[in-house]
């Protein structure tokens, strides 16, 4: 019963890795898979990928031959890291660092295909300390490198990347020396969902180290408490709270990897506003607004020129839009009197959570509907920003 447990733990645990390594894939590719460093990076997860996904074949089917993967892609490891750092540094790795890992990986890579038991464990000591010399190498360059010859935004990267190397070599090491330290699972996944996490912050420059550390010592503290009350709900021995620990974690790791890449995505749909805002051609407000047409802030937005608005007086509607160019449904901007009863008259009419003045000669309006639980600070802020943007596009028109 433990034995079937262990393997259904490791199997989880596997594809827990898998998950969040192709989440981050698509992240990585998403930010250009042709930049110099992102194809690096994306060599080094596909060869991680390859890890996961032969163990995960390992225990679904049982046969050995699957272990190919797992060995050729522990082999690529130092290669991949170091081929990384290279990149980061943007400095050759010594010539002796080189040639160890070149030599090393061809070793791996023919000694993948021998399938005979008799290589092992010779074979898997000498992977252990190919791959454990190879993360310590790497991280030896990122604390030896240059400081002075990157930018702040390039050593933020390499010191963010470099921290998951301090949990990732101690559970990596951990995978071969299992039965040696009585683990019943192995726990390098772990480590690998660490990784995955401190990269997709990368997208973030606001969010500092300090913040993923606390962020991820809460998790931690969340999942073990968790598992711990679930471990002494059912009396379980030391194996089975490892398991379950793990288990746990790895649930909360991969949720949250989710969750983080979804998050950076919509941050980054909301920036191609910024995007719009600077290509957009000179002298064309309303071809500009309809552009944004694509836009999900400004998605289905209508423009309202002036034969759409001759039941009102000009003059007294100038005066509000002049007062608010960005009128809010939610915020009126005056209490009463015939200013506030032209402002409500527009949203009644055109049925809106926002109004926009465009433009004053003529005058244009843009009308459009946000549900006010999508009416983030952010969102109002690109709003003012586009209104602001048109009406100096029409202005620009008129010189």
């Amino acid at each position: 019963m433990i034995a079937e447990a262990a393997r259904l733990t490791d199997l989880y645990l596997s594809l827990a890795a898998l998950a969040g390594l192709v989440i981050l894939h698509r992240v990585v590719r998403a930010r250009g898979a042709d930049a110099p460093i992102n194809r690096r990076f994306l060599f080094g997860l596909r060869v991680a990928m390859l890890i996961f996904a032969g163990r995960a074949l390992v225990l679904l089917t049982g046969w050995v031959g699957f272990r190919f993967f797992v060995f050729l892609g522990a082999g690529l490891v130092p290669l991949a890291v170091i081929l990384l750092v290279e990149g980061l540094n943007r400095r050759h790795a010594p010539a002796w660092v080189k040639s160890y890992v070149a030599i090393g990986s061809v070793l791996a890579v023919i000694t993948a295909f021998w399938a005979a038991p008799s290589i092992d464990p010779p074979r898997l000591i000498a992977l252990l300390v190919f791959q454990v010399s190879g993360l310590v190498l790497g991280g030896w360059l990122v604390l030896s490198r240059d400081r002075a010859s990157l930018s702040a935004a390039e050593n933020r990267t390499v010191e963010r990347l470099a921290l998951a190397l301090i949990p990732l070599v101690p559970l990596a090491a951990a995978d071969f020396l299992m039965v040696y330290w009585g683990l019943p699972v192995q726990v390098s996944p772990l480590g690998v969902l660490f990784l995955c996490w401190l990269a997709i912050g990368l997208g973030r420059s606001a969010v500092g180290h300090a913040t993923s550390l606390w962020s991820f010592a809460a998790l931690v503290l969340g999942a073990g408490f968790a598992g711990g009350v679930i471990a002494m709900l059912a009396a379980m021995d030391r194996d089975a709270t490892i398991m379950t620990l793990a288990i746990v974690l790895a649930g909360f790791l991969v949720a949250i990897l989710y969750v983080e890449a979804n998050a950076l995505r919509r941050e980054e749909d909301s920036a191609s506003l910024l995007r719009h805002m600077a290509r957009a051609r000179p002298g064309d407000a309303v071809g500009f607004l309809r552009g944004l047409a694509a836009h999900p802030l400004v998605a289905g937005a209508v423009l309202i020129e002036a034969e759409q608005l001759e039941d009102l007086d000009r003059p007294t509607l100038l005066r509000a839009l002049q007062a608010a160019p960005v009128l809010r449904r939610a915020a009126p901007p005056f209490a009463d009197g015939p200013l506030a009863d032209h402002v409500t008259h527009l949203f009644d009419s055109f049925e809106a959570s926002h109004i926009l003045l465009a433009n004053d000669a003529p005058l244009t309006l843009v009308a459009l509907s946000m549900p006010q639980i999508a009416a983030s600070p952010r969102a109002e802020l690109e709003l003012d920003a586009v209104q602001r943007m048109a009406w100096l596009m029409s202005r620009g028109e008129r010189t």
